[in-house]
């Protein structure tokens, strides 16, 4: 017979359970409090991690590219003319630095159409080259996986951002996550673009709703946290829906704000160039990234999310004169560090 003592403690246990529901095992952290790693175009001089651990961030993206052309099925990776942290010999350089200093790790395979860029439009003509691609698409995914598997990575994401490919495709998608699972031992999310993540049909599948979270809340150029938050409450409540629905928790698989003007509005339409100098706005930037800190980060069944972007070379990343997403060496740096610490 249990004591009144046995009987209590099973009941904290249970409630710790429910409080934490999305924890990986009993080692992870409580909170995702990761950023999108950059793959360098040469192997690391230095330690690319220490600056990461700096903002108190205990995860790290990692996104091994591979390239399409618009209407066609072919997938190029790990490709020789690739980036030597897009090939499978950096990858797998960065997930050993990343271990090395005590990071979780989420290995995220993404494909950049060479003509449109993100792959929400790409579509092809016919099944016979939706099934052409789809192979392709497995003999870039499944290898991963493996390599994924064989250094314990935690999480590994199945795809990046196919608004039509996703909907249109959703055996395909179910077939590779059960082929993916073959392989890879750790919990599975799919990274969907903010405006079709209540569209995917396959969540049930995964371990987490993940969302590249570029969610248009505000027009004007520097919006106040107050004004945010209330621009906030309908996503808010979407995403609540949907994860009620398939009783999973979220990831914001991607997030993150230019240092610019209108910044927390439609990002994709912004000028958007690396050697763009145009005047910057970190205030913009602060306010969006306080914002969304203070209406996710405190929720439960919220795991966390990985700032879009952050580079290896800290030194020389961001700075007052840039008007990328990466936030380092920019005030809300400050931010990022305070809210990771908690």
């Amino acid at each position: 017979m249990l004591t009144s003592v046995h009987q209590w403690i099973m009941l904290c246990l249970c409630v710790a359970a429910l409080l934490t529901p999305w924890r990986l095992n009993s080692n992870n952290p409580a909170k995702i409090n990761g950023v999108s790693f950059v793959s360098p175009p040469k192997p690391f001089t230095a330690d690319p991690i220490k600056p990461i651990l700096a903002v108190n961030g205990n995860w790290v993206a990692i996104s091994p590219f591979a390239y399409c052309k618009a209407g066609q099925p072919n997938i190029i990776y790990n490709s020789s003319r690739q980036w030597w942290g897009e090939r499978t010999e950096g990858i797998i350089e960065t997930i050993k630095f990343a271990r090395k200093n005590g990071l979780f790790i989420m290995l995220k395979p993404q494909v950049w159409n060479n003509q449109e860029g993100w792959m929400g439009t790409f579509d092809l003509p016919d099944e016979a080259s939706w099934k052409k691609w789809e192979q392709q698409y497995e003999n870039y995914v499944l290898p991963l996986a493996r390599v994924a598997d064989s250094m314990q990575v935690n999480i590994f994401c199945i795809g990046t951002e196919f608004r039509i490919a996703a909907r249109q495709r959703p055996d395909f998608w179910c077939g590779l996550i059960d082929k993916v699972r073959q392989v890879y031992s750790g919990k599975l999310t799919y990274a969907s673009n903010w405006d079709n993540f209540h569209l995917i049909g396959f969540w049930d599948e995964l371990d987490f709703i993940g969302i590249d979270a570029y969610f248009p809340l505000s027009s004007e150029n520097t919006p106040a946290v107050d004004q945010l938050k209330s621009a906030w409450k309908e996503p808010y409540r979407l995403i609540d829906q949907i994860r009620k629905k398939f009783d999973r928790p979220v990831i914001f698989t991607e997030y993150g704000y230019r240092s610019i003007n209108k910044t927390a509005g439609k990002q994709w339409e912004l000028e958007d160039d690396w050697h763009y100098r145009g005047k910057g706005n970190h205030t913009a930037q602060f306010n969006a990234f306080k914002a969304l800190y203070q209406v996710f980060w405190d929720q439960p069944w919220f795991a966390g999310g990985f700032i879009w972007k952050w580079y290896p070379d800290h030194h020389s990343a961001g700075g007052l004169n840039n008007t990328d997403y990466t936030p380092q060496n920019k005030p809300v740096e400050e931010l990022i560090r305070e809210v990771y610490q908690q």
